[in-house]
């Protein structure tokens, strides 16, 4: 079973989501079983690829909210996020596009380790403040979980991997995708949002269900021992 999870790096809802997700599938029995990519989506693909803004200041001046009205927010959010075991630091986050962070996620898929650099970028965004735009910052998170330096810089100061980056995006606008966290299991069931871990539980047995039916084999002989209701065959 495949599970593909379009998400941005720059989501507080994405990252919440990514550990509920975490939740349920550490209970689904067939967890061996599932396949989970990561896709890329960007909330703001026409953000400048760096800016002195701090994102409560880019949310201010993109909606017009109030300063009072921005630490709600990121209290709320922070509260959310603790439920979840992670750790919210809006004073550290800075405003930035977020596509060089998915060509990463992809050059790490090439090497088996997606899930650990899509881990490794969301926590230093949310938690330590990594700046998506600082070309070194990058490549130590992923040699931290891995990946050879050279390569990965040789990656983010090219092109590489933005063609797989713009066909995930084309893909979430083929799908009618227009909010993360998304998630699509076997290209037949989707689920919007950052869902309660029993949700998404739910949906992962569901499809495991769909996808591998019972099969009866003949009907029952007369004389087979076996029980109905309040009475058996004896």
């Amino acid at each position: 079973m495949k599970v593909e999870i379009w998400s941005d790096i720059a989501c507080p809802w994405c990252y919440i989501g990514k550990r509920r997700f975490e939740q349920a599938l550490e209970q689904f029995p067939h967890k061996d079983q599932v396949e989970v990519a990561w896709r890329s989506f960007q909330l703001d693909p026409t953000a400048p690829r760096q800016s002195d803004l701090t994102m409560n200041d880019a949310l201010s001046k993109k909606f017009g909210m109030s300063a009072e009205q921005v630490a709600q927010m990121d209290a709320h959010m922070t509260g959310l996020a603790a439920a979840e075991g992670l750790d919210f630091r809006f004073d550290r986050i800075k405003s930035a596009n977020s596509f060089d962070g998915h060509r990463l996620i992809h050059f790490a898929a090439k090497h088996g380790k997606q899930d650990a650099m899509k881990e490794r970028l969301m926590h230093d965004y949310w938690s330590e403040g990594l700046a998506l735009w600082d070309t070194e910052a990058l490549v130590k998170a992923a040699t931290d979980i891995g990946l050879d330096a050279d390569e990965a810089r040789s990656t983010l100061e090219s092109d590489s991997y933005s063609d797989e980056v713009q066909a995930d995006i084309q893909q979430a606008q083929d799908y009618g995708i227009t909010g993360v966290p998304f998630f699509a299991i076997d290209e037949t069931y989707g689920i919007s949002g950052a869902q309660p871990a029993e949700t998404f539980k739910a949906a992962l047995t569901q499809a495991w269900t769909a996808s591998h039916p019972l099969v009866k084999l003949g009907e029952t002989s007369p004389g087979a021992g076996t029980c109905e209701g309040d009475s058996c065959a004896i």
